[in-house]
């Protein structure tokens, strides 16, 4: 593991340049003058000009400034279901987007081109929380989605910009990884009214050789978020051939979540695809998420989904009472939403059986 003192650099910076919301919310003055960030559970320990791991937090005038507050490494819009989220508000459109940096160090990172950029034309939009929700409104977004990157190494810009996102009548998704310290989580949380946390493995030697960070971190902000917020939270873990896809981590990834968050929580199982450092590693068989999905659902899980692949049935919202298909989706496309506003189930039930669907609908 990496940490802030090895391998830092230097740099010259105008703080004045910052927007005052930058400075961080997590912090704290060391006793040998250096500030640590406790966003997450790095703590990453700052002299004066050096950066933290995730690369957009710094340590400018003795304090830790969000470097990438209010700049955006590109805008786009998107089904909700791309997140990838099937049980919020199936088909509203989402504008996504992220910054530059993140605080996990995944080999197989899809979108290492922003969250490993060491280069600031990487942000090249410049956006105000206020300006986002704007647009937003204008593109006729429902959610604005925090995404692309970790949205917590950006938390302040996050909580802002969804703070101006509620004002505008405009909801936001967090999709990230879940590598947040315990004094970050309420205020992170409590303005997201949805997340996608990827639970990328079940074993702490996948998580340090893998990804970088730690299993038990990202239990506990799981277990946070779906048991103590108000917010709808879905998982995600892309199964990658030989590494996390193994029956007994499957079995044990899919009683945990059982047992610690209730078996209403969607679990999407991803197909993965080279990329980054794992060039040399196969994609992923089909087959191997229809059986992921077999065990979980064994272990009693009621909403569990395949992504990545073509799979009808495994993109399809089933209702557990009668088993009666809600919501039919091919990718991220809706053929058919019995739930939706102008079905008999837009209350959320079953139109056969009068089930309870979990979820925002």
């Amino acid at each position: 593991m990496m940490t802030a003192d090895r391998g830092a650099w230097r740099e010259t910076v105008d703080v004045t340049a910052h927007d005052p919301r930058a400075v961080g919310r997590w912090q704290r003055r060391l006793a040998d003058g250096r500030v640590q960030c406790d966003l997450c559970p790095r703590h990453c320990r700052l002299r004066e000009g050096q950066r933290g791991f995730c690369f957009v937090r710094a340590c400018h005038g003795g304090r830790i400034i969000l470097d990438s507050y209010g700049r955006s490494s590109g805008l786009a819009i998107d089904p909700v279901e791309k997140k990838p989220l099937n049980h919020f508000h199936p088909g509203i459109r989402v504008l996504s987007f992220g910054t530059a940096g993140c605080n996990s160090a995944c080999r197989f990172c899809q979108n290492w081109d922003i969250s490993a950029s060491r280069r600031w034309s990487t942000l090249a939009v410049e956006a105000s929380p206020e300006r986002i929700a704007q647009i937003a409104r204008a593109h006729g977004a429902g959610a604005v989605a925090f995404t692309y990157n970790d949205p917590i190494v950006f938390a302040e810009y996050a909580i802002d910009t969804a703070a101006a996102c509620r004002e505008a009548g405009v909801q936001t998704i967090a999709v990230t990884a879940g590598y947040m310290a315990q004094p970050a989580r309420k205020d992170f949380y409590q303005v997201m009214d949805a997340a996608n946390i990827d639970l990328k493995g079940f074993t702490e030697s996948f998580y340090r050789t893998v990804t970088g960070t730690h299993l038990a971190d990202v239990l506990d902000t799981i277990a946070y978020a779906v048991n103590e917020t108000d917010t709808w939270v879905e998982l995600t873990t892309l199964l990658i051939p030989g590494l996390n896809d193994d029956d007994t981590q499957l079995h044990a990834e899919c009683a945990w979540i059982r047992e610690q968050c209730g078996a209403d929580v969607p679990l999407h199982f991803s197909a993965f695809h080279p990329a980054y450092r794992m060039m040399d590693v196969p994609a992923t068989p089909p087959a191997t998420l229809t059986r992921a999905r077999a065990i979980a659902m064994e272990e009693g899980l009621r909403f569990v989904y395949t992504g990545n692949v073509t799979d009808r049935e495994g993109g399809t919202t089933f209702c557990p009472g009668c088993g009666a298909a809600l919501v039919v989706r091919d990718w991220y496309e809706i053929l058919d939403n019995r739930l939706g506003a102008d079905g008999l189930g837009a209350d959320g039930r079953c139109p056969d059986c009068g089930t309870v669907i979990p979820g925002r609908w």
